[in-house]
């Protein structure tokens, strides 16, 4: 459930409102161009990720940044300024945040892709031409930061609405029903649903109370594996809470360069059944060995162990951003987990050396099976099958 933020069916669609969801109909435009795109592009790779088919690739880009651009001319090109007009107008209005300034910062570089948008789209080059794929390229990597962010916008143009949140709880309730709720937290009966964060920073979650077979919807403000958190309402189903509460607002990035729609090209990479399927064929010690080198090989090109210890790192990183309580205890679980997977990797290293080194193969008699029977000559009757014996059915 995410609570809802669009206004109630008896007043009238606020212009706001329909800025944002031109931003939301590009960036689901842009969403369908970047799997079509991908797709094209993975045609022209090998099966380790590199591009051989150069001209079919240049090809599907030509195509995705035309697309782009008649998705962006179409969606927001006569809506760009307002929206950002009605996103600052909203963001003046919050209440102080940790996030803002950087919001304030997307809103500027938005505008700035705008403008130089705007000033492609006032002279085109010549339909078909050189030159427009050019310009189209160029365009790219601003239409791709108004697919990436414009959510931001988008959200802050939704909390100009007008929807009023219910008043918080009297001191007196929201004490007992936070003492209600810790206390079922600590007997495990507090069963978290979803969580999302409101405009001015602070966590939302919503819970299930349950107490003598009932199960009551609440609210908490606050970490719920931290001391200090509260309830600030009970609903009597997820609409009613979605109703009330502040409305959620983007959740923010790993890493502040991350771009869906501008990622880096994939590094060559092989896969552990690939090496697997390598070392089944292998009949010299060093082939068997290489694939163990392959699986713990770093850098560019690096195996599946390494990609593996990565993963496990930026998954830490990941948890220890959350800036929970139970965020940074699984973040110190999965750093003593790549810690593991390092040592693993010189093991295996180690070992992979060593059986290179042994200069053996494989013995005669470990000799294969023919797995194709041989056909019988030209002319010659095939042999008579055994006749089918009749066997009762067997009945459950």
């Amino acid at each position: 459930m995410t609570p809802a933020s669009n206004p109630t069916p008896d007043g009238p669609l606020p212009v706001a409102l329909e800025l944002a969801n031109g931003a939301r109909g590009f960036r689901l435009r842009m969403a369908v161009i970047d799997h079509e795109t991908e797709a094209a592009l993975d045609m022209t790779r090998d099966r380790y990720g590199r591009t051989v088919h150069a001209g079919a690739a240049a090809a599907a880009r030509v195509h995705r940044d035309k697309a782009a651009v008649e998705a962006y001319t179409t969606h927001l090109a006569p809506h760009a300024d307002a929206l950002l007009d009605a996103a600052r107008r909203a963001l003046d209005e919050l209440p102080p945040a940790r996030h803002l300034a950087g919001w304030r910062a997307v809103l500027d570089g938005l505008a700035a892709s705008a403008a130089e948008i705007r000033r492609a789209l006032d002279r085109p080059a010549a339909p078909g031409s050189e030159a427009e794929r050019e310009q189209h390229s160029a365009l790219w990597p601003c239409l791709a930061a108004w697919a990436d962010h414009s959510i931001i916008a988008s959200n802050l143009a939704d909390q100009s609405d007008g929807r009023h949140h219910k008043a918080p709880l009297a001191e007196e309730e929201q004490r007992m029903w936070t003492e209600t709720a810790q206390a079922a937290q600590r007997r495990g009966a507090l069963e978290l649903t979803e969580s999302w964060y409101a405009a001015d920073g602070q966590p939302i979650t919503l819970a299930h109370l349950v107490e003598d077979d009932d199960s009551t919807l609440v609210a908490l403000r606050g970490d719920p594996d931290a001391p200090g958190w509260q309830v600030i309402g009970h609903y009597t189903h997820e609409y009613e809470a979605g109703q009330a509460l502040p409305a959620p607002v983007p959740p923010g990035v790993l890493r502040a360069d991350v771009s869906q729609f501008n990622r880096p090209a994939p590094a060559p990479d092989i896969s552990l059944q690939e090496l697997i399927r390598d070392v089944v064929e292998a009949q010299h010690a060093g082939d068997a060995s290489n694939a163990l080198l392959s699986a713990t090989q770093r850098g560019y090109d690096a195996g599946p162990m390494v990609r593996l210890q990565e993963l496990l790192e930026t998954s830490g990183q990941f948890a220890s951003a959350l800036e929970t309580v139970q965020g940074r205890q699984i973040a110190a679980r999965l750093s003593a987990l790549g810690r593991q997977i390092e040592f693993l990797t010189r093991e295996v290293e180690e070992a992979a050396e060593d059986l290179g080194a042994t200069v053996a193969v494989l013995p005669p008699h470990r000799t294969p099976v023919l797995r194709v029977r041989p056909r019988p000559a030209v002319g010659t009757t095939p042999p008579t099958p055994p006749p089918r014996t009749s066997t009762p059915a067997r009945h459950r």
